[in-house]
């Protein structure tokens, strides 16, 4: 690959992977986080971030003299070094990739809560025979000023167009994105739900009609999709708003539930709290799981995603919903009329951020007997698990879960007991 000739490019021998989706490295002295490598490599790295006065540099591996066993042809090269984010390790064989986020989830939860585990990363079913690809059901593409789609680059405003998207599944790559021309600065989104129905595109949010060519202004136009999973012999449809949280991997709603009730045990007669419940699918199949006698309180903030869990659970006389910032109704300050005082166990959901002091303070409070934290950053969850243990909870059980190949990024679910 050609450089910039204005962009300095180091000789470097490359160390361990961290956390982010970069490989640590030492330049003269000075830590270097270098993307697009692997460990035991030597490379020629073009700087992108660097300067006298900072801490650290970032660098993209342009050129490999020594390579990894674990390195293959990009099967993405658009999100290669200089490309767009999200395929930061389109060079990297799966099982590489699943070996790389073991060890970055070892070393957050040996640096942040003090545990010194080796949980091996699971792959889902179906992506080995994918090869890693097809298996977003989601995607989000942003159009340039000339109104061609593309993706931003990495830590960067500037939109890269695309002609393709690998990750895409294949009722999205069979979608009309690349080829048309939208209005410039739109945010376009595809969904393709599990239930088989017809694909929906949204511009800003709002229904496009592909084969007319334009924004769909009927009142009755489609704006939420049917989403469905099966856990043993029970199905669950969802309806979820098209531009609503929904987790994004084909195989990772079914999966995830299969977790959480496993990592619950027998809930029967319980009283469980579903933490950032979404849509509601977590909610749905505790409220069997813990069946006439017991009850689940549903808490979300998010109003898009409470209308449809009403409207997904309305039928259940089990669940109580509560609309709200999950710590504050924790403690009481919003839905004080129907305080949550009590729960034999937790399931909680956070964002990337994780739940954080107040919230785990929160249901540390209620002196549940479980919690089943479902995390989908490391760092957050080894800070969290440490914060659990400062309140008398350790760790029973872990797993993890590849459900983002091609990227750094993993899903987990801890099992806490007092």
């Amino acid at each position: 690959m050609a450089t910039d000739p204005q962009t300095p490019v180091v000789e470097l021998e490359i160390g361990p992977v961290a956390h982010g989706g970069h490989c640590v490295a030492r330049h003269e002295g000075r830590v270097v986080f270098v993307r697009h490598t692997l460990p035991g490599e030597r490379v020629r790295a073009r700087l992108t971030d660097f300067g006298d006065t900072a801490k650290f540099w970032r660098a993209d591996a342009v050129e490999v003299l020594d390579a990894s066993p674990d390195r293959v042809e990009s099967v993405w090269p658009a999100a290669g070094p200089g490309g767009v984010g999200g395929g930061e390790l389109a060079h990297v064989s799966l099982s590489g990739q699943r070996a790389w986020k073991t060890a970055v989830l070892a070393e957050q939860l040996q640096r942040l809560a003090k545990l010194d585990l080796d949980v091996p990363v699971q792959a889902a079913s179906g992506d080995d025979e994918r090869g890693g690809l097809g298996w977003r059901t989601r995607i989000d593409l942003v159009a340039d000023a000339e109104g061609r789609a593309g993706m931003h680059g990495f830590r960067s405003h500037t939109i890269k167009i695309l002609d393709s998207m690998p990750l895409a599944s294949e009722a999205i790559a069979a979608l009309d994105l690349f080829g048309r021309r939208w209005t410039a600065g739109a945010r376009v989104e595809a969904v393709a739900p599990s239930s088989g129905d017809t694909p929906m595109v949204l511009v800003d949010e709002a229904p496009f009609d592909l084969g007319r060519g334009r924004m769909d202004g009927r009142t009755n136009a489609r704006t939420a999709v049917r989403e469905h999973v099966q856990v043993g012999e029970r199905g669950y449809t969802f309806r979820v708003a098209g531009a609503g949280f929904w987790q994004v991997h084909r195989e990772a709603p079914e999966l995830l539930v299969k977790a959480v009730l496993a990592g619950l045990g027998d809930v029967d007669g319980a009283a469980v709290l579903d933490l950032y419940a979404g849509s509601g699918l977590f909610t749905a199949p505790l409220s069997d799981a813990v069946g006439e006698t017991g009850e689940v309180v549903s808490v979300e903030g998010d109003a898009r995603a409470v209308k449809d869990a009403r409207r997904n659970l309305h039928d259940r006389g089990n669940v109580e919903l509560h609309s709200g910032d999950v710590a504050q109704v924790l403690t009481g300050r919003v839905d004080a009329d129907s305080d949550v005082v009590h729960a034999d166990a937790v399931v909680l959901d956070p964002p990337r951020t994780g739940a954080g002091r107040a919230v785990v303070a929160g249901i540390t409070a209620l002196r549940p007997e479980r919690v089943v934290y479902v995390a989908c950053d490391p760092a957050a969850l080894a800070r969290d698990i440490a914060l659990f243990a400062a309140d008398g909870y350790g760790l029973a059980d872990l797993r993890a879960y590849d459900l983002f190949p091609m990227t750094h990024h993993l899903e987990a679910i801890a099992v806490l007991t007092r």
